[in-house]
């Protein structure tokens, strides 16, 4: 039964062919990204070997798609979609060209990998609703667990091997070449819309009430019709938790950490990062067959849990590649299960016409506390944790037994940190009515999944007036 659902999910034309070929577009562009990422990554800390550095980067880009994600949903529902995810693309290689053209010019500084994540976060921050509320409009309801686990699937299949391809590469054709490599992805990303179109969804009631809302009115829209349903702001709160512990370690200090305790190994990077990338494809595989627990709510409250407790830990007392691959792989096993049942439950209960200024604001939300994690993760590592844990340091006494002394210690500590806290605020979801109840007492929206064709761009569409704008004043 579950494999003909697959089947179904898979070969059920034309609104889930068309979301497919996006999602094959967007995964080879996370490809090329995520080798860009690495070997950024590797050659700024080189450049600095400093822990805040590595954060910086993240940092910077979360911090632009929170503060343009704010607005951007207003926009991404009055936009063509297809075309706002074309400029979301090109955008971002545009900004990989230019950090070329510094590179193989001599004059790349850090700074400037700081300003090219900065932007590609504000580009993040129109693609990313865009490509949300397309799926409502092009897969069946009770498939969005199942779509939403692809895409995961994708992410994470790029994490698998952009660390791979980029310590393969590195060694061949250095930095410039990565970057090249990632243009060309961005290329297949956006061939791949223009071969389709996303249809135009129908209005529903709660669009047509606010047809005469005042322009503040019209930009704070998103936040009111959260805040007026206690179940989804207490997933937001919950989901934007978890985003400031993830953000202080898995996003924050995971890598400067491995890097510190295998004495600035790129082997044993690459492994744990292709390890972080397999956990993943082994959860979205089972997700994407078995579908996830009946109720999506225990995907972010009891998984998660469960995910800080076996992931979060096992990387904070690891000492060795074993260890570290060991919690990378648990810890994101689950992780296909509490994105999907998140944004499932949002792109369920909201109607698709209001999901650019809904979702938009949620996910921004929901996000703006990872960068938070960012700015304070590489400061509490490399002027509190880890002086206070080398040999003979303030608290290598007290923890040194758990995490050990030493070059990356203190980060380690920091992960034991976020694994207690992590599942206390996971299982305490439980106690709240409202959170525990949001499936059952939020209905979901009435509009049915529409099925366009797939077709030549020149056949049916035109570009929008607006693209303009898109291509020159948005960047992800």
């Amino acid at each position: 039964m579950r494999f003909k659902q697959i089947s179904q999910l898979s070969f059920n034309p034309p609104g889930l062919r068309t979301f497919l070929i996006i999602c094959a577009g967007q995964t080879a562009s996370m490809i090329g990204t995520g080798m860009t990422q690495f070997a950024i990554m590797i050659w700024a800390y080189q450049q600095t070997e400093r822990a805040t550095t590595l954060a910086l980067l993240g940092f910077f880009a979360f911090a632009s798609s929170t503060l343009v994600g704010l607005i951007a949903g207003v926009w991404v529902d009055r936009w063509d979609r297809r075309w706002t995810m074309i400029g979301g693309d090109l955008g971002a290689g545009i900004i990989t060209l230019i950090l070329l053209a510094f590179y193989t010019s001599g004059k790349l500084q850090i700074w400037h990998l700081f300003a090219a994540e900065a932007l590609s976060g504000a580009f993040s921050a129109f693609q990313w609703p865009a490509y949300n509320a397309a799926m409502t409009l092009l897969v069946p309801r009770k498939q969005l667990v199942r779509a939403n686990a692809l895409r995961t699937l994708g992410l994470d299949a790029s994490r698998i091997l952009a660390p791979a391809l980029a310590g393969l590469t590195l060694r061949w054709i250095d930095l410039g070449g990565v970057m090249l490599i990632d243009t060309a992805t961005f290329l297949c990303a956006v061939g791949s819309l223009l071969l389709i179109r996303i249809p135009t969804p129908p209005p529903s009631e709660e669009s047509e009430a606010a047809a005469g809302e005042t322009r503040w009115q019209t930009f704070t829209f998103g936040l009111r019709y959260i805040v007026a349903r206690r179940g989804l702001l207490s997933m937001l709160i919950l989901y934007a938790l978890i985003n400031l512990y993830a953000g202080l370690t898995w996003f924050g200090l995971l890598s400067a950490m491995v890097l510190a305790r295998s004495g600035g190994s790129e082997p044993a990077l690459s492994i744990v990062q292709s390890a972080l990338g397999i956990g993943g494809v082994l959860g979205g595989v089972v997700l994407t067959i078995w579908g996830g627990p009946k109720r999506q709510v225990h995907g972010m409250l009891g998984i998660a849990a469960m995910s800080f407790l076996l992931g979060d830990m096992q990387l904070g007392v690891g000492r060795g590649v074993p260890m570290w691959v060991s919690g990378t792989l648990l810890g994101s096993l689950a992780v296909p299960y509490i994105i999907s049942s998140n944004r499932s439950i949002w792109q369920a209960k909201v109607p698709p016409d209001i999901q650019g200024r809904v979702l938009g604001i949620a996910m921004t939300l929901q996000s703006a506390t990872t960068p938070i994690g960012f700015l304070f993760a590489g400061p509490l590592a490399d002027h509190i944790f880890e002086p206070t844990l080398m040999e003979g340091g303030a608290l290598a006494g007290i923890f040194g037994p758990l995490v050990g002394t030493g070059p990356g210690a203190g980060m380690g500590l920091i992960f034991v940190m976020t694994a207690t806290l992590g599942a206390l605020t996971c299982a305490s979801g439980y106690l709240v009515p409202a959170l525990r109840n949001v499936e059952r007492d939020l209905p979901d929206y009435d509009a049915v999944p529409l099925s366009p064709e797939i077709v030549p761009d020149t056949l049916t569409d035109t570009a929008p007036d607006t693209l303009s704008s898109v291509t020159i004043s948005v960047g992800d």
